[in-house]
């Protein structure tokens, strides 16, 4: 409030004698004198407060910045991140390989839906949808867009270009909202092993299907014993040997022979798990696991294990092999037989049937089968796969089928079954669980003694007796001891009986054979001859040069380096060792 008391000289000492202060202007230059004050004061107390203001939002900011981006130990989270773009939460966690490759995962993506009821020309909205997604816009869509519904859903996952085209369309009745798709980044090569989800990211099939409350809750990955490697050249090999004999298929397996991880695993055709619905139903059936097939003389490998591990049949044994068996209508024969007496090493090396049989006789149907169930071949190989197949056993069992049965026809096993029974015949005679997850270190799962160790090690040698003097020769390969045994068997025929100009051809084999570490099984469905084998289509021909292919690789991808050849002969099965020879005792 102004102060009206009257000036005085005192109170103005520069205001000139006789001047009267009561004048207008001498109270005019007081008012101007108090604002002048006033407005220094307020902006001195602006700038104060900015100065408060800027520190605080300074202040704020700085915390901001150290939320945002730094971590714990300051690395920023940013960085973290981009390094590891799976960090991100989705609703369903992902799929990796054994060396951490990514073979599933969720990836944030757009879908687009439509509200007919908003649409004001239908047939427009369809036919411009069309240009931008011809595999989304049918007859069924174009109806659903013509209707009175309110919600219809036009395309899930959409990719960025397809999403960026609808955004531009700016139809009233499109939207577009977040989505999540499945993505397989390496398609058709894991295909019938990881498996596929429906469009709400259920799994459907293979690993995704097994795993689905996993995959669906967890957020650790779920880590396979796959190694994409293995499976890359798996696929690679089988393919070109499908290709070279014509075949309609096959399958092969790679598998530690100790703990049963499967560290390949591979059905051919396969298909794209991105679009299961365009493929065949023979692509999508997976042949290692789900089909059954005659694997032919791969199963005399178990047979002659059983008889020796018995202690019925040694190696020293042998029988007239130059006189065909006759049983009812049923005759036994050799496949270009060498007609004469073999001992057991030699009926194994040059698979003949007919001293296979006396053997199977010798030991009695009781018997065989026993050790064929102890391999677990009456019963569908364990695995976390939903496909898999049950065996098909001889339905009586007559005295035929044990003669039959001892060389591989009339039982259809799965290749799974194989593999798994054929890494018990060479690790020391433990049958071991397959699995398609990565075990610890050090970790073995359940094991089961079929046959002893002796027979185990009897086996190595005679399995290694037919690479290199046997039908197994073109699998032999320079610094791998590689042992097998070779099958080829005719196919049944709908109406009965068997189709002579149908095969498989099977191989099954373990390296190194004097220390087995790994198996594998490869199968070619229906071959065909060609002039460079000289119009066969069997085993040795078929199947045998890829094996050698596949475990010359195989070898030092796996940290197995190929060995001087000074080793590979030490390990010669002409010279079985003495301590061999003798009967075995069968371990029960």
């Amino acid at each position: 409030m102004t102060d009206r008391r009257p000036a005085t000289p005192e109170m103005h000492p520069d205001v000139p004698c006789g001047m009267d202060l009561g004048q207008p202007q001498c109270w005019v230059a007081e008012l101007d004198g108090n604002r002048k004050t006033v407005l220094e004061t307020g902006r001195n107390r602006l700038i104060f407060a900015g100065l408060l203001f800027a520190l605080a939002f300074l202040a704020v900011g700085v915390r901001l910045v150290d939320l945002s981006l730094m971590q714990g130990n300051s690395v920023p989270r940013i960085a973290g991140t981009v390094d590891r773009p799976g960090e991100w939460h989705t609703s369903r966690t992902q799929i990796v390989d054994r060396n951490g490759e990514i073979l599933a995962s969720n990836l944030p993506t757009m879908a687009v839906y439509a509200n007919p009821r908003e649409l004001r020309d239908p047939v427009e909205v369809a036919d411009r949808l069309a240009e931008i997604m011809p595999d989304a816009v049918g007859e069924r869509l174009r109806a659903d867009l013509a209707s009175d519904r309110s919600f219809v859903w036009v395309k899930r996952c959409l990719s960025p270009r397809e999403s960026a085209a609808v955004n531009r369309l700016g139809v009233p009745g499109l939207h577009l909202q977040r989505d999540e798709c499945r993505f397989y980044p390496h398609g058709e090569i894991v295909s019938h092993v990881v498996g596929f989800t429906d469009i709400d990211n259920k799994g459907i099939a293979g690993m995704e299907a097994s795993f689905d409350a996993w995959l669906s809750g967890g957020q650790t990955p779920l880590q396979l014993s796959l190694d994409l490697r293995v499976q890359h050249l798996l696929t690679e090999e089988l393919q070109a040997a499908i290709d070279e004999f014509s075949g309609i298929g096959g399958a092969g397996i790679v598998m530690d022979a100790n703990n049963g991880e499967i560290l390949g695993m591979v059905s051919l055709p396969s298909f794209d798990p991105r679009m299961p619905g365009r493929a065949k139903p023979d692509e999508r059936f997976n042949r290692a696991t789900l089909g059954v097939y005659e694997v032919g003389s791969v199963l005399k490998s178990f047979s002659t294990s059983a008889a020796l591990d018995s202690g019925v049949v040694t190696l020293e044994d042998g029988w007239d092999t130059s006189q065909p068996i006759r049983v009812a209508r049923y005759t036994i024969n050799d496949f270009r037989g060498k007609k004469r007496w073999m001992n057991v090493p030699e009926i194994f090396q040059y698979s003949s049937n007919i001293g296979t049989v006396h053997m199977a006789m010798e030991m009695g149907t009781e018997r065989l089968r026993e050790y064929l169930d102890r391999f677990g071949l009456f019963s569908p190989a364990p695995l976390e796969l939903p496909e898999r197949g049950r065996p098909m056993i001889p339905q009586p069992w007559r005295e035929i089928n044990t003669m039959t049965v001892s060389y591989g026809h009339g039982i259809a096993l799965t290749p799974l079954q194989v593999t798994r029974a054929f890494a018990a015949l060479v690790n020391g005679g433990e049958l071991v669980q397959p699995t398609l997850i990565k075990r610890l270190a050090g970790e073995e799962g359940p094991r089961e003694r079929v046959i002893s160790e002796l027979t185990a090690e009897r086996m190595r040698w005679l399995l290694r007796l037919v690479v290199l003097h046997g039908s197994g020769g073109n699998a032999d390969v320079e610094g791998y001891l590689l042992g097998g045994k070779t099958g080829t068997a005719n196919k049944l025929s709908p109406s009965g009986g068997y189709q002579l100009d149908k095969r498989i051809a099977s191989f099954a084999g373990a390296f190194p054979i004097d220390d087995p570490r790994y198996v594998v099984f490869l199968m070619v469905d229906e071959p065909k001859p060609t002039e460079k084998t000289y119009g066969f289509a069997t085993a040795g021909w078929v199947v045998a040069p890829a094996m050698g292919r596949v475990v010359s690789r195989l070898g030092p991808l796996l940290g197995l380096p190929p060995r001087p050849k000074a080793d590979e002969q030490e390990y010669d099965p002409l010279l079985i060792p003495a301590r061999l020879r003798g009967p075995t005792i069968a371990s029960r």
